[in-house]
């Protein structure tokens, strides 16, 4: 590593620089101009623009040259793919960082989870930046694998990869003002500190906002990103595989606001990311939707960059990371080279890297689970009306449904003539006896049984099906894997995916879970299944701080009044 004397010299070009890309087309995202220079690079860094003697130099005859993109939040363990895995997957598509919140191995692992990513991200041309989960559990409604307090956080919060405190769910804990809750966001006072908001309005987000959450990436319509932008939230444009938000929120992003936007995919699942991409995909959405190229690639950069405080990053200026991706095509922006500190990592979708091994060995095992039977998923009638959760296309908010429960031998069972079908979350980390049970009603299923141990945010056992034998079936392959996902029908497994790693991840390559994905796909439309991504649809079911209807392995909630209710209508 050189000297700043050093630097300094080959910046005023008394030697030659390491890197010098020439005849660029730059993309500066701080003066928001695109002009002709050359870009020189020392030590991976950048000193300085225009002709410079060079040890490497590659012409890149008029191509564009941006600052490599930055994912203003994802849960990386939602690819289920371990982090080396997920760098393969996201650093040919122009991807230089990613701000993680490892809230799903936190809340099986505990504090186990945090450090396995903080640990796992070494070594890797992807920077991997943590938020700290801030709800470990994010609700009392549901079982998790862990509790996390304040004092937990603290003893991490000073990592310097730790950029600050994760997303605050637990809205109405900040708004009672719950201690521990009111603690956690204290300790990302220093640094920045992620908001979870979906719906809050009013004089209660005017509280949400006073108490520290500074952004929120769960806005699905216009006017609850303008209230939530107007009191100063950075608004995060969200498209991920099931949460598909920019369409609606791209109309209000305008040259007079653009800096408080940055772009996230928040969960994004394999078979997307190799189908559609990752932020170089929200880019792509937000220029066909008319926003100003230069604008959509400040967004997915220097914006982020910014409101995270991360040093050097973000731009293309003297001293900053050499982090770039060079590609075309202004209006249609693909990736053809990619630079992490001054070294072509990838090239035309190839990642020209290897990714170190990881053991994982010594994460135990997060299956424990109660002895199943068929009589485990019945439901006994004590009433003829049911609650239901609606699904709603390309959204992961529920809807509140009730309708007549169809009745056989005294049990409540499902019915595929009207496309309501059975579900279960079973507890899987302590081996206690709860399974709770209701219908869903918008997967089309017509026979079989859906079974998943990722379900947010405590991933308990989802199992979905149209009779017990098969869901029981279904639930004891996912046992038997250590975690994964299965579809089953008329006894049989049609497919699976092992999710090892907490239940939640695979350790296998991303070309080996991809094609597993794609049999299940498969499999699901076999039976039935009318949703494109059935099982990241299935894993956000028991997400209780997501309106409006959710079920947990303690049993029905009204995720709007945060409570348990009955399944049946009284």
């Amino acid at each position: 590593m050189r000297k700043v004397e050093d630097k300094i010299n080959r910046a005023l070009g008394r030697e030659p620089v390491d890197l010098l890309l020439k005849n660029a087309r730059l993309v500066n995202v701080v003066s928001g101009e695109i002009y002709r220079t050359s870009l020189a690079a020392v030590d991976g860094r950048i000193v300085g623009f225009g002709d410079y003697e060079s040890h490497r130099t590659v012409d890149l005859n008029g191509s564009y040259l941006a600052p490599s993109f930055i994912d203003g939040h994802i849960h990386i363990e939602s690819s289920m793919l371990t982090v080396t895995e997920f760098a393969r997957a996201v650093v040919p598509l122009g991807t230089g960082a990613v701000i993680a919140d490892p809230h799903e191995f936190a809340n099986v692992l505990g504090m186990d989870g945090i450090r396995y990513v903080l640990e796992e991200r070494e070594g890797l041309p992807l920077d991997v930046f943590v938020m700290l989960p801030s709800c470990v559990p994010a609700t009392d409604l549901e079982t998790s694998g862990a509790r996390l307090s304040a004092y937990d956080l603290h003893l991490l919060v000073s990592e310097p990869r730790v950029v600050g405190v994760g997303e605050m769910m637990n809205y109405p804990g900040v708004l009672f003002g719950d201690k521990d809750i009111l603690n956690k966001l204290h300790v990302g006072r220093n640094k920045q500190i992620d908001g979870h908001a979906p719906g809050l309005s009013g004089k209660a987000l005017n509280a949400y906002v006073l108490a520290g959450p500074r952004s929120d990436h769960e806005c699905i319509g216009l006017e609850e990103a303008r209230e939530k932008l107007r009191l100063g939230m950075h608004i995060h444009l969200r498209e991920g595989s099931s949460e598909k938000n920019m369409a609606a929120l791209l109309p209000l992003i305008s040259p007079q606001n653009s800096r408080n936007f940055s772009f996230v995919t928040d969960d994004r699942h394999p078979a997307s990311l190799v189908s559609e991409g990752h932020i170089d995909n929200n880019v792509r959405i937000a220029i066909a939707g008319g926003v100003d190229p230069v604008t959509a690639i400040q967004i997915a950069t220097i914006n982020t960059a910014r409101f995270y405080r991360l040093k050097n990053a973000g731009a293309l200026l003297p001293r900053y990371w050499a982090d770039m991706v060079v590609f075309d095509d202004l209006r249609d922006v693909r990736p053809r080279m990619v630079f992490k500190k001054g070294e072509l990592v990838a090239e035309n979708g190839k990642a020209l890297f290897q990714p170190h091994d990881i053991d994982h060995t010594y994460i135990r095992g997060t299956m424990n689970v109660q002895w199943l039977y068929e009589s485990t998923f019945a439901v006994p009638a004590r009433g003829s009306r049911i609650r239901i959760i609606q699904m709603v296309p390309g959204q992961i908010v529920t809807r509140h449904i009730a309708d007549d429960a169809k009745i056989v031998d005294g049990m409540a069972v499902s019915d595929t003539g009207r496309d309501i079908v059975k579900f279960a979350v079973i507890e899987r980390h302590r081996a206690a006896k709860n399974a709770g049970l209701g219908f869903v009603r918008g997967f089309g299923i017509k026979k079989g049984a859906l079974a998943s141990s990722v379900a947010h945010d405590s991933h308990n056992l989802g199992v979905l099906g149209v009779n017990d034998a098969d869901m029981l079936k279904a639930a004891i392959r996912v046992i038997e894997l250590g975690g994964g996902q299965v579809v089953v029908a008329d006894g049989q497994v049609l497919a699976e995916l092992a999710l090892p790693v907490a239940g939640l991840v695979s350790d296998q390559s991303l070309e080996h879970v991809s094609q597993r994905v794609r049999d299940l796909d498969q499999a699901a439309k076999d039976v039935g299944c009318t949703l494109p991504d059935p099982f990241a649809a299935l894993s956000f079911l028991p997400l209780v701080p997501i309106p409006e209807l959710r079920l947990t392995d303690k049993g029905l909630v009204d995720a709007k009044e945060f409570k348990l209710i009955d399944l049946f209508v009284n």
